[in-house]
């Protein structure tokens, strides 16, 4: 008897001891606020049993801020726009450690396994992100890599132009810019990939079985962290994910192989955290006609809803063919350019601010699939991306998509419409595409990034998968393009950011998130991402909370803060409304 008090005593001590072990230093806003965790019902998202709509920013820089006093700052500037999600890169990889800033894991050549950093340049300024978010009422969506990480010196990858002088963020470089101010700049699937691939191929990271433990055994101990959270939205698997990136791939990877591998760490990640939803993170391409490893299986129908508003389509639940989809967009491009000649006639005539044709600069694929000349690369697989089939995978809780016009094609050429409107259809028409997939796969939908690049952030500007600024390569410096790029004014930026998110309202959209957040009045420290830096990408902060926010030409930052931050504004109420 004795004995068996003596066991259950000690059995009890050992689960307040792994109680105690299992979570990080920081504590929870609130015992009763663990149990509040968004969840789905249908094609919706739900907290405590009402419907559950965003608007919400991405601050990818967020964790390496250098003080908690700025963290705090921002989540409190966030908040007074309405803004309720924030999602931010939940990695940090460095092949050797450095000796100031941010870093969570060490991926280095003399070492068979990832090193994770729990110390308070590590982890734990993740740690310290979330309590924040949870006493501030901002919902997270953490992702767990990133598909870009270009180190062109490293990988004797040139630039496009062949030209020496594109930037490499490899240490000794002599790059101006302080480590974590790119978005690509956090390490990545491509870390990985140089330590321990064995042929140096992008998609290794999908099919080595060493490097899929490796990761897995990384995302454990951060989700681990934070199962209990009421601050997590939900986990991305990766930002992006591609066959193509900075390093290419072999002529193996298909769109299979990414959906086998998003299933996989889905499940990986339910396995860790049953709280929370996870999602791919992808960009929303489309493979049409693709053999599917999760074929669609209608879902019932849902109960009777208040009719849409107008002009927003409904389809039945079967995706659309190639012949459907270009008569689709041709009826859309027409409908515009009718509006567009009533508009002017009713209005003086002014002179037209833009004459250029724009440049949609996209990734080059490196598999050998045909891109289709009607529909473009992000309608035949091109990119490894077939988001039909990975919208169908049991294990996901929600579907992601994003739009650059300034970097992916999404349609055909737009002929008869100028440039700044060519650019407002086709995101009015990928935006309605892919609520319509909501409803067709029964599952909620987030648009998890937007964004142009403005006339004024032009000189900042430096694409997902490049080291320097497209300005750079356009003066000389790494080879001409021959052509200037479209860009926006603020104005035009506005309007359209405000007409893309009254389609996602109007269409029933779940959430749609802006990148990118800006930030004023940082604390600088040198070697860190708000450091004393002159470079054109950041601002000259010092030590008085004078620093700005890093800056991929995307910031919202600086001029015409305050109104592209009302439109964001606007809309988040508009989007809590809807759900009342």
């Amino acid at each position: 008897m004795w004995l068996s008090l003596v066991s259950i005593l000690f059995g009890a001590l050992l689960l307040v001891s792994a109680s105690t072990t299992s979570h990080p230093t920081w504590k929870r806003a609130s015992v009763a606020a663990s149990s509040k965790f968004i969840t789905t019902a249908g094609d919706g998202f739900e907290l405590n049993g009402k419907p559950f709509k965003f608007v919400g920013t991405n601050v990818y820089w967020l964790p390496t801020l250098n003080s908690d006093q700025d963290i705090d700052n921002t989540f409190a500037a966030i908040k007074a726009a309405n803004i309720t999600v924030v999602r931010l890169w939940a990695f940090n990889d460095v092949d050797t450690i450095p000796v100031d800033g941010v870093w969570f894991s060490l991926i280095a050549n003399d070492s068979d396994t990832v090193t994770v950093n729990t110390g308070p340049n590590g982890l734990q300024r993740l740690d310290k992100v979330v309590q924040l978010a949870e006493q501030h009422g901002i919902f997270l969506i953490l992702s767990l890599t990133n598909n870009w990480n270009p180190r062109p010196l490293l990988d004797n990858i040139n630039d496009d132009s062949g030209g020496p002088a594109r930037r490499d963020v490899t240490s000794g470089t002599g790059n101006s810019l302080p480590r974590n101010v790119l978005s690509n700049d956090y390490g990545g699937m491509d870390s990985f990939v140089r330590r321990w691939g064995t042929s140096l191929h992008h998609d290794e990271f999908y099919t080595n079985e060493k490097i899929l433990g490796l990761f897995q055994d990384y995302t454990t101990q951060v989700i681990s962290r934070y199962v209990n959270s009421p601050a997590i939205l939900g986990w991305e698997t990766a930002n992006d994910p591609r066959c193509n990136s900075s390093i290419p791939s072999t002529a193996d990877c298909t769109t299979q192989t990414i959906t086998k591998w998003t299933a996989t760490m889905s499940n990986h990640i339910r396995s860790v955290d049953p709280n929370h939803l996870v999602s791919s993170g992808n960009g929303g391409f489309y493979c049409l006609g693709c053999t599917k490893l999760f074929p669609l299986k209608p879902p019932p129908p849902p109960p009777a809803k208040v009719s849409p508003a107008p002009r927003v389509r409904r389809r039945p639940a079967t995706p659309l063919s190639p012949k459907e989809i270009q008569l689709e967009q041709l009826a859309e491009y027409r409908r515009r350019k009718r509006e567009l000649k009533i508009k002017s006639s009713r209005e003086p005539k002014r002179p037209a601010k833009l004459a250029r044709t724009p440049i949609r600069g996209r990734w080059k694929s490196t598999t050998s699939r045909r891109q289709d000349e009607q529909l473009g690369p992000s309608f035949d697989g091109s990119h490894g991306i077939d988001s039909e089939d990975i919208f169908n995978i049991p294990g996901l809780g929600f579907s992601t998509f994003q739009l650059f016009p300034d970097l992916n094609q999404y349609a055909p050429v737009t002929a008869g419409l100028d440039p700044f409107n060519a650019t407002i259809q086709v995101g009015l028409d990928w935006i309605q595409r892919h609520i319509a997939d909501a409803r067709t796969f029964g599952k909620p939908i987030a648009l998890t990034s937007f964004g142009l690049v403005t006339v004024d952030n032009n000189p900042a500007f430096v694409p997902f998968n490049k080291t320097v600024p497209v300005s750079q390569s356009q003066s000389g410096q790494g080879g001409s393009t021959g052509q200037q790029p479209f860009r926006v004014t603020d104005d035009q930026r506005n309007e359209a950011y405000g007409q893309w998110l009254k389609a996602g309202l109007q269409g029933g959209i779940n959430g749609m998130t802006h990148y990118q957040w800006g930030q004023s009045g940082l604390t600088g420290h040198s070697g860190t991402t708000i450091s004393s830096s002159s470079d054109a990408n950041t601002a000259s902060p010092n030590q008085n909370g004078t620093g700005v926010s890093p800056n991929d030409g995307y910031s919202i930052s600086g001029t015409g803060e305050d109104a592209v931050q009302q439109v964001l504004s606007d809309a988040s109420q508009q989007f809590a409304a809807d759900t009342s």
